[in-house]
């Protein structure tokens, strides 16, 4: 396995519930992992700008989005599982971004290239420690390699949005019968809060008995609720970030954090190949979204969610996909946040 994004090895203390309130956003740091690599995560960013445009202060993927606040309180099954302070029993405030895939940030969020739609969670441990999840609406990923999905990108920037697909788009969807396919698994939803979201990506737990056990996250909402094309297509542009500005003014929002639990011999470093629905599924906690951040436009634009960003007890699989996201993401904030 690879060496952790980053461990941390800190002793928690009791963490106050009054600090699951406001959260004060300070610019993140971004994760570099040693075996990254670093020109091919310049080129994956040049993919995006080449296909959706350049976009100064937006993310080259996921560039609309909102952001809102909460907390999550962890189950004693997720602590048998890992010694991860994540799950060491306190409730921890939590920054959540839910978003429309693409780098428009003008983006109709019911368009059909806004799906995948994505959600990241930061959990805001003592001592200013921050930990990622990211996760979208696929049941699985489209590509294997990072090198793949550059070149998924760079196929579609050859194909003019709404004309018929370039024989070059044709010709990778060929040789990648793996895109076509995750792709089917996704549908428009009526609400990101009635959307559930999957980690693409294996990480293992380590337990404080030094058990490992390889897991992808599943975020479930309370009811999932998905719109015809006919129904999508009678959505206001902003209709995805408008509903919850109005169900958190009703009240809050819940989601079931859970892990699905590799077999023994399952494979961990193609994020193209689903384990069985067999496999268990066990619930880490509660997150709960109480309201939308103060100022959430610039709020975004400060935060940095990736999935490399763990604690000690989760540590990345053999996946190639998880140094190339933190490090995509990150030349991506390097970009935005340039003057």
């Amino acid at each position: 396995m690879k060496s952790p994004g980053i461990l941390l090895a800190l002793t928690l203390i009791t963490f106050c519930i009054d600090k699951c309130g406001a959260q004060e956003q300070v610019p993140s740091a971004p994760i570099r992992d040693a075996n990254d690599n670093p020109k091919l995560d310049s080129e994956i960013v040049d993919a995006f700008n080449k296909r959706y445009g350049m976009h100064p202060g937006f993310r080259a993927n996921h560039a609309k989005g909102i952001v809102v606040e909460g907390s999550f309180t962890p189950t004693p099954e997720a602590a048998a599982l890992s010694k991860s302070p994540l799950f060491a029993g306190h409730t921890l405030p939590a920054t959540v971004r839910f978003s429309d895939a693409g780098g428009m940030p003008d983006l109709h969020d019911a368009a059909p290239v806004a799906n995948p739609h994505g959600m990241a969670i930061k959990f805001h441990l003592p001592a200013g420690v921050d930990s990622d999840i990211v996760v979208n609406s696929l049941k699985f990923f489209t590509v294997a390699t990072p090198e793949d999905f550059r070149d998924l990108q760079l196929a579609a920037a050859t194909s003019q949005p709404g004309a018929s697909r370039s024989p070059q788009l044709e010709a990778f969807l060929a040789s990648h019968p793996s895109v076509e396919k995750a792709n089917a698994t996704v549908s428009t939803p009526a609400s990101f809060a009635d959307e559930q979201y999957f980690g693409i990506d294996a990480f293992v737990f380590i337990n404080r008995a030094g058990r490992r056990q390889p897991f992808r996250y599943i975020i479930a909402p309370g009811k999932i609720v998905h719109l015809s094309k006919e129904d999508a297509a009678k959505k206001s542009p902003n209709y995805l970030m408008d509903d919850l500005l109005q169900r958190l003014a009703k009240g809050p929002v819940t989601f079931h954090i859970k892990a699905q639990l590799a077999a023994p011999g399952d494979q961990t470093k193609d994020p193209t190949q689903a384990w069985p629905d067999d496999r268990k599924v066990v619930d880490l906690g509660t997150l709960t979204i109480s309201k939308v951040a103060p100022d959430s436009d610039a709020v975004q634009r400060l935060l940095l969610f990736t999935p490399g960003r763990l604690t000690d007890g989760i540590e990345p699989s053999d996946d190639p996909l998880i140094p190339a996201r933190d490090g995509s993401y990150a030349e991506s904030f390097k970009r935005r946040s340039t003057p």
